[in-house]
């Protein structure tokens, strides 16, 4: 590691997961396996409820986003946590197409009317949102679940960039 990159601030992650199966979640878990010794050098994760109970939403560098957005409760949180983001990255196929969350939307009215009473319940939107329907996204990772290589290719990218603004 070079000596100026002590000096280097370390880039603030959140990582959130909204309707979906979280299977993004495992694979960037499975990623920390092989990365964890580079990334706790270079990240400090504000929120990541897989790897840690205290979590804050403060100020963060990047935001990962996976899921689709079911309610009006999740796209207000949504919005909070791109407030509070300078980089907000959809993972995943749910949050970057809104599929396999989003079946409901293509649902005829009779399989509308059978599930009434479960968006009801949930207070869910008519219609399941992508992620940049709600809030601006600056990159995208797609895939059932992200494809890792592809998401390596992003964070390597985000890092690049942010320790360039710094």
């Amino acid at each position: 590691m070079a000596e100026n990159d002590l000096e280097k601030p370390k880039i603030k992650v959140g990582w959130f997961s909204f309707s979906c199966c979280e299977d993004n979640t495992v694979v960037f878990t499975e990623l920390m396996n092989d990365h964890w010794r580079d990334w706790k050098k270079l990240f400090d994760f504000r929120h990541a409820r897989v790897l840690k109970s205290q979590n804050i939403l403060d100020e963060l560098d990047v935001a990962f986003i996976e899921g689709a957005i079911a309610s009006d409760q999740q796209a207000e949180r949504l919005r909070q946590i791109r407030e509070k983001s300078k980089k907000l990255v959809a993972v995943g196929a749910c949050a970057v197409v809104g599929m396999p969350a989003g079946q409901r939307n293509y649902f005829s009215e009779g399989q509308k009317r059978e599930i009434e009473f479960l968006t009801a319940r949930f207070a869910a939107l008519p219609k399941v949102l992508k992620v940049f329907e709600v809030v601006k996204v600056d990159a995208e990772v797609g895939g059932c679940p992200m494809d890792g290589n592809k998401f390596l290719e992003a964070v390597n990218g985000l890092v690049s960039e942010l320790q360039n603004i710094k």
